[in-house]
């Protein structure tokens, strides 16, 4: 797996929709023909991501739909993804991130 493929995977996910780690490794998995790949190797290609507002990578999610995974911050992530019209209502924040969020928004960022 070489990560500019996995970057070329960002770019076919449509504006205000999302995928998840596991769906990108499915479809990689099949091109290359193999049983599976790795969710975390293809977080890892995702956070090696130099310009994420180009190659979309705020738009991955985690399995369950936890927020996870942006180099510029799960807030970030979600102001993106409210941006682009994505139905956040099975999204969540994780608990170890809840903390961050918290602290950004009583700098008064705005609220999810």
């Amino acid at each position: 797996m070489d990560v500019q493929e996995v970057w070329a995977l960002l770019l076919q996910i449509p504006y205000g929709q999302t995928t998840t780690y596991g769906a990108l490794a499915a479809r990689l998995a099949a091109k290359h023909g193999t049983a599976r790949l790795s969710a975390q190797a293809v977080g890892g290609a995702v956070g090696h991501n130099p310009i994420s507002l180009i190659i979309p990578c705020h738009r991955v999610v985690g399995a369950s739909g936890s927020l996870i995974g942006y180099a510029g911050g799960v807030e970030r992530k979600i102001q993106l993804l409210k941006l682009e019209g994505t139905d956040c209502i099975k999204l969540f924040v994780p608990k170890k991130c809840e903390l961050r969020v918290e602290q950004a928004q009583s700098k008064g960022e705005q609220k999810m």
